[in-house]
């Protein structure tokens, strides 16, 4: 069990942790979420001693490892981090990469520790990859190693800062994967990341940080469903929903693209969906309307339901009556078609934006 007792962190210019004071009990799941900034690797930093608290007390059963003339190197020992960058030795293979701090950090001897990273090798599914060097993997690769490691250690507690935040999106999966897995062994675990759905799937407590510090604590139901507190309400809604306006022809598309793209990483939008939901805005306003659209006002909700793992994108605009299907460019609308389930439209002219096109993201089949 961890307890922490009003712990404070303070730097030269910020104050990200100002009283925490939270239990973890033995085989906890947690998912820390929330805002950039407010605190969340420097939360797990302070508890591996990473970072040292500016006040407050840290326990590890019961044990105050934050005691003036504490052994850092023994709460470490029980504690292992899996951090953004893979921090794998360039010139050790991958099964030496395993070996070397079970052999001297724990004494074991060269056999046991050969035997044990081969045994976590395979469990990651890098079995193959023993005798490769860090540099000849791909970056969910050199992370799936990089947690085995960590396991080579046998800690009681597993950290993770954002174990997928460096990976290319096609390689987040593979990492979840084994996260997954490992989520199931009993272990105490807490991991920051900032893809919601992986976070509600894996977790059975989520801190959601924010004001200095742990600003609700909750299962994954509460803080995702029925958020208590207004700040977990605003933030749980900002990731369901996306919204942008259009209101001059010289609109940055290529800013709402990377809007478009951070909002499926939270939601943690397959890559053919986020594909589809880009590809969706992108002919629907910048091929079919914006040409059409003499001084352009158009508005773009993008809304997800984490219940339904659905997505729908309304969009409305100014302007004479449009039908988007009635579009002279027949080779968009196609390609608008091929990424939806459904695409209505609808005409409403006491509206401020009379036209309203609603289309219903195809799902992927994993």
């Amino acid at each position: 069990m961890i307890e922490l007792r009003h712990l404070r962190k303070i730097y030269d210019n910020a104050e990200p942790l100002k009283d925490v004071s939270v239990t973890i009990n033995d085989g906890d799941v947690i998912a820390v979420i929330g805002p950039s900034g407010t605190g969340k690797s420097t939360l797990i930093r302070c508890i591996n001693l990473l970072e040292k608290p500016t006040d407050g007390q840290i326990f590890l059963n019961g044990e105050e490892i934050t005691a003036k003339g504490y052994d850092v190197r023994k709460a470490r020992r029980r504690m292992g981090m899996v951090f953004q960058s893979f921090n794998l030795f360039g010139h050790l293979t991958v099964i030496e990469n395993l070996m070397a701090p079970p052999m001297d950090l724990l004494g074991k001897s060269r056999q046991d520790a050969y035997d044990k990273a081969v045994e976590l090798l395979r469990r990651v599914g890098m079995g193959n990859k023993a005798l490769n060097y860090p540099d000849e993997l791909s970056g969910g690769q050199q992370q799936r190693v990089a947690i085995a490691r960590t396991l080579a250690m046998d800690p009681e507690i597993i950290l993770l800062d954002e174990p997928t935040s460096a990976l290319d999106p096609t390689m987040v999966s593979e990492v979840q994967a084994v996260i997954r897995d490992l989520s199931r062994c009993g272990k105490t675990m807490m991991i920051v990341t900032h893809e919601m759905s992986f976070a509600r799937a894996i977790a059975n407590r989520v801190f959601y940080m924010d004001a200095g510090g742990v600003y609700e604590d909750g299962t994954p139901e509460e803080i995702f469903e029925q958020p208590k507190k207004e700040l977990t309400r605003r933030f749980i809604k900002r990731l369901q929903i996306l919204e942008f306006s259009i209101d001059d022809r010289g609109f940055d598309f290529i800013g709402a693209g990377v809007e478009i793209d951070r909002w499926c990483l939270q939601n943690d939008a397959s890559p053919k969906e986020k594909y589809r939901i880009r590809l969706a805005v992108e002919e629907l306003v910048q091929q079919i309307l914006f040409p059409r659209l003499e001084q352009p006002r158009i508005r773009v909700l993008a809304e997800h339901s984490q219940r339904e793992g659905s997505t729908s994108i309304t969009v409305s605009y100014a302007g004479e009556r449009f039908d988007p299907k009635d579009t002279e460019n027949e080779l968009s609308f196609a390609i608008l078609s091929s990424a939806a389930d459904a695409i209505t439209y609808a005409h409403d002219a006491e509206a401020d934006l009379p036209n309203r096109v609603e289309i219903q993201i195809k799902r992927s089949v994993e």
